[in-house]
């Protein structure tokens, strides 16, 4: 699974002069949501997870043809991501990799969702400090669970716009396990639209290969029907079903997605051979869990951004009811 990720380390300074923090945090809770879709910026930000930082770079500007966005790893290899409205495409190197319909995928500094009114279900919401985030100033909030199946989330947003400037995870201690921060930032400039998407597939083609790469959302193909996840922490939701293919040669992958608002599950199903005597087990980087287990012939993977109790629960819940 490649999953575009660009890490960050905690970069803000408490601000001496504090505009007023936001009365109305519905209100506010919205203005951050479509902040990120609403905005042209443009920066730097770093991504931390365990031990693991990395920095990228990101562009994103508004016209009359919608949203435009290039994200670009600047670290190692060179890998990109860009898109227009809900068209993804992804390179490596400079190649094409793939096509695909943005169904699900979230990227910082978009992280909220814009159905804000089932998060207060899962999470007491709080106004917390003000800080200062990469030369702007910031009103935090935090999402803490009403559970201990997902983690606490913190987020500091800009105070005029209310674009995300940083977001972190935190643990059942306090400690930021996970975190993205913007290091350099631009808000509101001008910046070149066809610089974003030059490399983007043609039409005809970029068509194509996302008819190839995504399926209907509510109408999953009939091997996905005969999988089902019976434990689920209380407000996640199926919000994807499809199959995917990762290597040439090889059955589809079944892949059903859920989220809470703020945290994501995937589950994969792999039908595999000669694993007889595999076991179980368990993996975890920053505020991501991975886990897997044997049905029959089939390999359950699970990953989400939550506990490890959580991801164990969900793949120990999963089975085959079909025939």
């Amino acid at each position: 699974m490649q999953i575009f990720a660009f890490l960050l380390i905690l970069m803000g300074m408490g601000a001496a002069n504090a505009d007023p923090v936001p009365t109305d945090e519905s209100n506010w809770l919205k203005t951050m949501a479509f902040a990120a879709h609403r905005i042209d910026f443009s920066g730097v930000f770093i991504h931390q997870a365990g031990g693991n930082i990395e920095m990228s770079r990101i562009t994103h500007v508004t016209d009359e043809d919608g949203e435009h966005e290039r994200l670009e790893g600047l670290d190692g290899g060179r890998r990109e991501l860009i898109r227009s409205n809900d068209q993804v495409w992804l390179f490596a190197n400079g190649k094409r990799l793939r096509a695909e319909r943005r169904q699900f995928r979230k990227i910082f500094p978009s992280l909220l969702p814009e159905q804000i009114t089932a998060l207060n279900e899962n999470y007491f919401v709080r106004q917390a400090e003000e800080d200062e985030v990469a030369g702007y100033h910031a009103h935090t909030v935090v999402f803490q669970p009403r559970d201990g199946l997902r983690y606490t989330r913190k987020m500091w947003a800009h105070s005029d716009s209310g674009l995300l400037l940083k977001a972190a995870v935190l643990d059942g201690h306090g400690y930021i396990i996970e975190q993205h921060a913007f290091v350099q930032l631009a808000i509101n400039g001008k910046f070149d639209r066809s610089w974003i998407i030059r490399d983007a597939a043609p039409a005809e083609e970029a068509d194509r290969q996302l008819r190839l790469s995504s399926m209907p959302q509510g109408d999953p193909a009939p091997e996905t029907g005969d999988w089902q996840v019976d434990s689920l922490p209380s407000g996640f939701r199926k919000i994807a079903s499809m199959r995917r293919t990762f290597r040439e040669n090889q059955e589809p992958v079944i892949h059903m997605v859920f989220s809470d608002g703020l945290a994501g599950i995937s589950v994969f199903i792999e039908k595999v051979s000669g694993m007889s005597h595999f076991h179980s087990g368990l993996a975890g980087q920053g505020a991501t869990h991975v886990y897997n287990r044997m049905v029959d012939d089939s390999m359950v993977t699970v990953i989400g951004e939550v506990p490890a109790r959580t991801v164990i629960l969900v793949a120990e819940s999963v089975r085959y009811a079909g025939r």
